[in-house]
């Protein structure tokens, strides 16, 4: 765990100089708490791409904990925002699991955000716990999108279910499902279309292969995971919000972490769109797709920064 936590600092780097850099400029370059300190720290969080309202409320929180607890010195505000940031993140989600058959995750988001590769990720981090994986090769439209969900199933060592291109993606989704409960699977994930310029369209679609899912296994499917890459920082609130309306998403699978300085969109999320995220990708390797941990994330965020020069 400590080799995780220490490579998810490494990773962090950019988001930690782009948004724990910033804020922690303001503390220590303050000679009081006031209403000034109080509105930079505000701004700094919105240009951080944590998100208006979320920002706002950190920082009302913060001022609330400064007045209860009668804390005078600019220098100690760091230890009181990083709390707050792990009392919005929450605690660890788990991803849900069937314990009585095969479990079925649909997973959705628009092109480009790296949903098949985070699909291939995803596949082999339960088979690296022991579990039968099968794909589904649900997004039928894309040209070549159904070869890249094969090269990355070669990758995981998992067996991809597909049809033709521009065959139905319900009818896909149902030869999974019987592939899936002929062999026991332990877990299915679906790929879908990521468009989203015809909103109406990817509802209808979503909404059929739900209920394809639904009819094949009465509980699943058991999660809808919404792919979201942390490059685009705001945009990527907006996609959670129209998402949420065509397929009821369950949790977040962040992608891209590595990459951004964008980080601080992971407080956006948890906190204006309230849907948990559950899984985070810090790099390009398969095994680089971890269970996110809400205290690990703020700690590698905040902790220890001294020690690193």
């Amino acid at each position: 765990m400590a080799g995780l936590f220490s490579k998810l600092k490494e990773k962090l780097t950019k988001t930690r100089q782009g948004f724990v850099d910033k804020v922690e400029r303001i503390f220590t370059g303050a000679t009081k708490i006031d209403e000034d300190l109080y509105e930079e720290l505000e701004e700094a969080l919105i240009q951080s791409d944590v998100g208006i309202s979320t920002s706002m409320e950190l920082v009302e929180n913060l001022r609330k904990k400064v007045k209860e607890r009668k804390i005078a010195d600019p220098l100690l505000l760091n230890e009181v925002l990083k709390e707050n940031i792990v009392e919005l993140l929450g605690e660890k989600i788990e991803l849900k699991l069937n314990d009585s058959g095969t479990t079925v995750y649909l997973v959705v988001g628009v092109n480009g955000v790296g949903k098949t590769t985070t699909l291939g990720k995803l596949a082999r981090h339960f088979r690296n716990e022991g579990k039968s994986v099968l794909l589904a090769a649900g997004d039928t439209f894309r040209a070549a999108a159904i070869e890249q969900l094969e090269a990355w199933g070669q990758r995981a060592g998992v067996d991809v279910i597909k049809q033709s291109e521009g065959a139905d993606p319900a009818a896909v989704t149902f030869d999974a499902l019987q592939a899936a409960k002929a062999r026991k699977t332990d877990i299915l994930l679906v790929d879908t279309a990521g468009r989203l310029h015809n909103k109406v369209n990817l509802m209808k679609e979503l909404t059929k292969m739900k209920r394809v899912v639904e009819r094949e296994i009465p509980s699943a499917p058991h999660e809808v995971l919404l792919i979201l890459d942390a490059t685009t920082g705001q945009n990527a609130i907006q996609q959670v919000r129209i998402f949420q309306e065509a397929a009821e998403v369950t949790g977040i699978i962040l992608t891209k972490l590595d990459g951004t300085a964008k980080g601080g969109v992971i407080l956006g999320i948890q906190g204006e769109a309230r849907v948990p995220v559950k899984m985070i990708g810090i790099g390009e390797g398969l095994e680089d797709l971890k269970p996110f941990e809400p205290d690990q994330f703020a700690e590698a965020l905040f902790g220890e920064q001294e020690e690193e020069e």
